[in-house]
């Protein structure tokens, strides 16, 4: 079994890569919820809708979040009867919200909600939140201001700058059902090249979860988000800068230095393995650009393999 520590997009990359090179079956998900939201009335979790949307094929590349073949046509009605309108959600991928809502306000867990929408959607891996307790990603700007991860990542367009980020009700929260045994039972722990401040910091968050992956550290496989000093998709970059960190696959590696045994860069950062080896972690170069399904497929078979 293969147990993943997933963001979104490039997570969700890299899980439907691994699905073509291992029983999908075989595979859980531990998926961030920092950036969950309520909007519209309506519980949106977006790290999970897209890992979930990609392994069932549906994942909208167009827009890098919510359904394929999309409308938007309740979206632009709010638009016009003056609603609010900046967070926008598909009239196909209200569907899930409208139904994970539901769901959790006739008191389902989120777990088991997550696990009823993947199986809808013909997905066999298992996907878990990471807690079923209310986690909340706030970011501070450099002028004060605090915003939660959707006003900073949608609203702002991340476009400001970072001082601190926190994560609320983090210390008081517990693993959801089902995570701390797929970590412990895994055969290979993968922490995805997801945002590590924003998506993956999160998810290590939550009690026990840190030092479970740490336990597992020499089957822990840790890919960079980080490429020539640049992030593949999104503020990551600028975010380690902004927060004191270097802005590199080593700056990377230094933050999962405790909890990653083998950490694989790109081959343009083939210059810093000696560095992160001295780290105490084994290095793997390969390509990591994971820009069609080949590719994704290509990666998932050296990370399965390292």
């Amino acid at each position: 079994m293969l147990t993943v520590l997933c963001g979104g997009v490039g997570a969700a990359r890299l899980v439907a890569g691994l699905s073509q090179v291992v029983d999908e079956s075989t595979i859980t998900c531990v998926v961030n919820v920092g950036d969950d939201l309520v909007v519209h009335g309506l519980h949106v979790s977006p790290d999970i809708d897209t890992v979930t949307y990609t392994l069932a094929g549906l994942h909208n590349e167009a827009t890098g979040w919510g359904v394929v073949g999309e409308s938007w046509r309740v979206m632009d009605e709010l638009g016009e009867i003056g609603g609010p309108a900046w967070f926008r959600l598909g009239d196909r991928d209200l569907a899930t919200h409208l139904y994970r809502t539901g769901r959790l306000r006739a008191g389902a867990s989120l777990a088991d909600v997550t696990s009823e929408l993947a199986r809808a959607r013909g997905v066999r891996a298992a996907v878990l939140p990471v807690t079923n307790d209310v986690l909340a990603t706030m970011l501070t700007t450099e002028s004060g201001e605090r915003l939660t991860f959707q006003e900073y990542f949608v609203a702002r367009r991340h476009d400001v700058a970072v001082s601190k980020v926190e994560f609320l009700g983090a210390a008081d929260s517990g693993p959801a059902p089902g995570v701390l045994e797929a970590i412990d039972a895994a055969a290979q722990v993968i922490v995805a090249p997801s945002n590590p401040l924003l998506s993956i910091d999160p998810i290590l968050a939550v009690p026990g979860i840190a030092a479970a992956v740490a336990s597992r550290r020499d089957h822990v496989v840790g890919i960079s988000p980080i490429v020539a000093g640049a992030a593949v998709k999104g503020p990551a970059d600028r975010l380690l800068r902004e927060l004191g960190h270097e802005a590199s696959a080593l700056g990377v590696a230094r933050l999962y230095q405790g909890l990653v045994g083998t950490f694989v860069i790109d081959e343009r950062d083939a210059s810093l393995g000696g560095r992160i080896e001295q780290l105490g972690m084994r290095c793997v170069v390969t390509d990591t650009m994971m820009t069609d399904r080949g590719r994704a497929a290509a990666l998932a078979k050296v990370v399965r393999d390292a």
